[in-house]
């Protein structure tokens, strides 16, 4: 009788306790607790996302970086191939080189300068925003990369005979050696060497005036910007005198001529403010455009954008207003009304049209019949030179319809490049005709070549247009469907600064202006003059 208690115990000791069964509500409850269901978050997902996203972007940042600086073996010259010929080391240029086979031919490129120049940023080196050497791509480092070696001369292309497919290059370096001029021959001939700045012929702009195009510019720019207010801060100077040194005069009312407006506007205010109390609400800028209104090639909401902005900056537009004569320390204008007026000025931006280069306007001498339009060579609907059948033209040094834009430059190097990757296919194909064992395969064959040879014209497609405006501000025309989206303002900046980054040529050239922006943005710009 006594056994039975201590039984119990020593079930309940060792866990059985079926003799008192549990509640639904508790089983249901106690499988809960044992198997919790796991909640779906969208935060960790876009955490994750990010997280992987950032460590692949750097990744392959180093990874591109890595390649970059350790090319792979490359192939000689090959004697069986023909040759390329490039002039020029531009927008057109660089992309044709960045996309031509050089299994298929041998190439050679001669430009006076060694590096390809990201001239859409090039506003913001003369206030030191960007350094120059971050805008820089030297040639070699892209054909350098290409499966065939590619000979790159630094010298300019004096002449070009076509009769006898040679060219006459001239060493264009400051240390010259013993041979100081040479000649090469060539198959094909891509002509890119762009244009020059176009004075109209008025007085005084070559000799007083800066150009905006090249980097010795904007290092010019940037020296006598600060020796104008250097200039202003020298005691004794009369107050005539210092309103004129800090006249800053820009001519020309396109993307050029605004967006160093816009960069000088925000050196003022973010730096010279600080450096310089006492001159910087002194410092002027005026916009000198004789159209109607500025950024033409934008729509009308953008135009008055820009405008109003400039109005809140205290930048003065003069429209309407054409150029007549540049001296050393003022400019003669026409006003609207017919009227002449003299504009006293510090610094001269010239930031106009353009026009042809001495040698372009030799070739189009050799073929007056047909070359016959001032601006540029005239192309077929293939880019080939009208006259010699194996001389081809790109970007500005090129007459076409198309608005003379890095935009087409770059689509028209990339095109070409796949022009002559066809052309090497057609003589393969050829040469595999004439090698053909059976009826049938050299059908398949010449099926084959009639579909190569069919190359569509060039033709271009606009990705929008893009200008800052100072103050952190931007405006972006972009085509969208049957139209046009138009932006401006801060979110439009951002954009912007994304665009050029995207568009910059190597992850060098990008690792660059972002840290330079960053430099920019924690320790403000650097206003020493060299």
């Amino acid at each position: 009788m006594q056994a039975a208690p201590r039984l119990i115990r020593a079930g309940s000791r060792f866990g059985v306790r079926h003799a008192r069964p549990m509640m639904a509500s508790q089983i249901r409850l106690n499988s809960t607790t044992a198997a919790p269901k796991k909640s779906f978050s969208k935060w960790a997902m876009t955490k994750a996302i990010v997280k992987y996203g950032l460590v692949g972007s750097v990744a392959y940042g180093i990874y591109a970086m890595y390649e970059q600086r350790h090319p792979e073996p490359q192939q000689e010259l090959d004697p069986s191939k023909k040759t390329i010929v490039v002039l020029g080391s531009g927008w057109a240029s660089t992309s044709f080189l960045k996309a031509i086979d050089t299994t298929h031919y041998n190439v050679v490129v001669v430009s006076p300068r060694n590096y390809f120049l990201f001239t859409p940023l090039l506003p913001s080196c003369t206030v030191g925003t960007i350094d120059v050497r971050s805008l820089v791509e030297p040639v070699r480092f892209i054909t350098r990369h290409k499966a065939r070696e590619v000979k790159v001369y630094e010298a300019e292309c004096t002449n070009v005979d076509p009769e006898r497919k040679m060219l006459t290059i001239k060493d264009s370096s400051e240390v010259k050696g013993a041979s100081a001029e040479s000649e090469i021959p060539y198959d094909y001939l891509v002509v890119g060497i762009g244009a020059q700045n176009a004075t109209f012929g008025i007085k005084g702009v070559e000799e007083y005036g800066c150009f905006l195009k090249e980097v010795w510019d904007a290092q010019k720019i940037r020296s006598k910007l600060m020796d104008c207010i250097e200039t202003a801060a020298f005691p004794g100077q009369s107050p005539e005198e210092v309103d004129r040194l800090l006249h800053m005069v820009v001519v020309g009312g396109g993307p050029t001529g605004v967006e160093y407006a816009a960069e000088l506007h925000d050196f003022l205010v973010d730096d010279l403010s600080s450096w310089y109390p006492e001159l910087a609400g002194k410092i002027k800028i005026t916009l000198v455009e004789a159209l109607p209104n500025v950024l033409p090639a934008f729509s009308k909401q953008l135009i008055d954008y820009t405008e109003s902005t400039f109005k809140e900056q205290n930048i003065s537009l003069h429209t309407k207003t054409m150029v007549k004569e540049v001296h050393e320390k003022d400019i003669v204008v026409k006003r609207p009304d017919g009227s002449l007026d003299t504009i006293p000025y510090g610094l001269l931006v010239w930031a106009t049209g353009n026009t042809a280069r001495p040698l372009v306007r030799n070739l189009m001498a050799k073929y007056p019949e047909v070359q016959n339009i001032r601006r540029g060579l005239a192309v077929d609907d293939w880019l080939r030179m009208k006259g010699p059948e194996d001389i081809f033209a790109l970007g500005d040094a090129s007459a076409t319809h198309y608005a003379p834009t890095a935009q087409v430059a770059a689509q028209q190097g990339k095109y070409l490049a796949r022009v002559f990757s066809m052309l090497a296919n057609q003589e393969v194909l050829e040469q595999e005709i004439k090698e053909a064992a059976t009826p049938e395969e050299r059908a398949k064959k010449e099926r084959k070549l009639a579909k190569a040879k069919d190359i569509k014209p060039f033709e271009y497609t606009h990705q929008g247009s893009l200008c800052y405006i100072g103050s952190d501000k931007a405006i972006a025309d972009l085509p969208f469907g049957p139209g046009n989206v138009a932006s401006g303002g801060v979110a439009t900046y951002a954009f912007w600064r994304s665009a050029y980054i995207s568009n910059l040529f190597s992850s060098r050239n990008r690792t660059l202006v972002i840290t330079d922006w960053l430099k920019k943005t924690i320790l403000g710009r650097d206003i020493s003059r060299e």
